[in-house]
């Protein structure tokens, strides 16, 4: 009997994994693959074994503060990839790429797919001195190679990283976010209620444009009363160097401005009991839950920046305003708190643009077609 061809998927941490590539792993396991995810375990570790994936911990450190620390993390890597000895690598996010190809390369392993969310963002000209000249060091030290496959959920990533000459350009490769599931996140028609909705799901951070957003939310609530209501929806996130601390964001808020609700599990729900969804980010990958909003059918008021556009036609099924324009962004919102015509518009057209573009099915076969070109040559 022919053995199955083994696939590690490598990623800072266990809800990242479930949240953003649970769908590839589990059609690669249907068509073949033993999968064993490695990552850090923040006690979602059951939940991914009870998929059938083997899941092995791997004590990343999101900060990456501490290099002793991460050079431990490239040898335990080493170790796993030498020992497992895999068909496949998929390192998903800059870190796991980062350290996951330096233990690639010491073990011989040349079937390695880097997956880099966000890649212009930390590799800009904004970021000048040593931390970049050093971060650059190390990626040429670890994604130099003719042999490793890249893919970047932009176009502008796309560019940048194919100016390093790191790879060849046929192995640099364009998918369009992590996808959705058109029938999970399906149309929703938007609901009767007192007040419009207008939400901002993204984790607690400066980078989110959570400022912004809450200076928006002060203009429209003095120009409006009681027409709107203002939600966040995401946890603070203390590893992040963007991150906002929980009683920053408390003398921020300075209700009754808007509503903070922590961490939303049910996404599909808040959506659909949303009106209009907002993401003012300085930069992205391109945004889950932007893809998800066009699914369920919503409007968008988002920054004209990379990973943001790619999920917003201005006009057609939202509005792109300035990064950092928290003006703009009120006036983009006041006219779709306004206008339920033009929100019920614009949301079918965000679906529309789902379904063309940002569909699971597409993204998931586009993976494994990449592992199979990998695995064929």
């Amino acid at each position: 009997m022919e053995k199955n061809r083994h696939l590690i998927i490598t990623v800072n941490v266990d809800w990242f994994f479930l949240s953003h590539r649970l769908p590839i792993a589990l059609a690669a396991k249907k068509n073949g693959y033993d999968v064993t995810i490695a990552a850090r375990d923040t006690g979602r570790k059951n939940e991914i074994e009870q998929h059938g994936l083997k899941f092995i911990d791997i004590p990343f450190d999101r900060s990456g503060a501490n290099p002793l620390h991460e050079l431990k993390c490239v040898h335990i890597l080493r170790k796993l990839y030498k020992q497992e000895s895999p068909d496949v690598i998929h390192h998903v996010t800059l870190k796991a790429s980062l350290l996951g190809s330096l233990a690639a390369k010491l073990t011989k392993k040349k079937n390695v797919v880097n997956a880099i969310s966000g890649f212009g963002y930390n590799f800009t000209d904004e970021r000048k001195g040593l931390k970049q000249t050093v971060i650059k060091s190390m990626m040429k030290l670890a994604f130099k190679s003719n042999s490793f496959h890249y893919i970047f959920q932009n176009p502008n990533d796309v560019d940048d990283f194919s100016g390093l000459d790191f790879a060849p350009d046929n192995h640099i490769h364009l998918i369009k976010g992590s996808g959705v599931d058109l029938n999970q996140f399906s149309y929703q028609k938007e609901e009767e209620k007192d007040k419009v909705r207008v939400i901002l799901p993204a984790r607690i951070l400066y980078d989110k444009g959570v400022v912004e957003f809450i200076e928006a939310a002060k203009i429209l609530k003095e120009k409006l009363e009681n027409k709107a209501e203002f939600i966040l929806m995401g946890d603070c996130d203390t590893h992040n160097l963007a991150g906002i601390k929980e009683e920053d964001l408390v003398k921020m808020m300075a209700p009754p401005y808007l509503m903070w609700t922590g961490f939303e599990k049910d996404i599909f729900s808040a959506l659909k009991n949303a009106d209009i969804v907002v993401l003012p980010s300085y930069r992205e990958g391109l945004p889950k839950s932007l893809i998800e909003a066009c699914a369920v059918g919503r409007p968008i008021v988002t920054t004209d920046t990379q990973g943001c556009r790619e999920c917003v036609q201005d006009g057609y099924n939202g509005f792109l305003v300035p990064v950092k324009d928290y003006k703009e962004l009120a006036d983009k919102m006041d006219i779709l708190i306004n206008d339920r015509s033009e929100r019920e518009r614009m949301g079918l057209n965000s679906r529309i643009l789902a379904e063309t573009e940002f569909s699971i099915e597409t993204v998931v076969e586009r993976h494994l077609e990449i592992y199979n070109e990998m695995l064929e040559r």
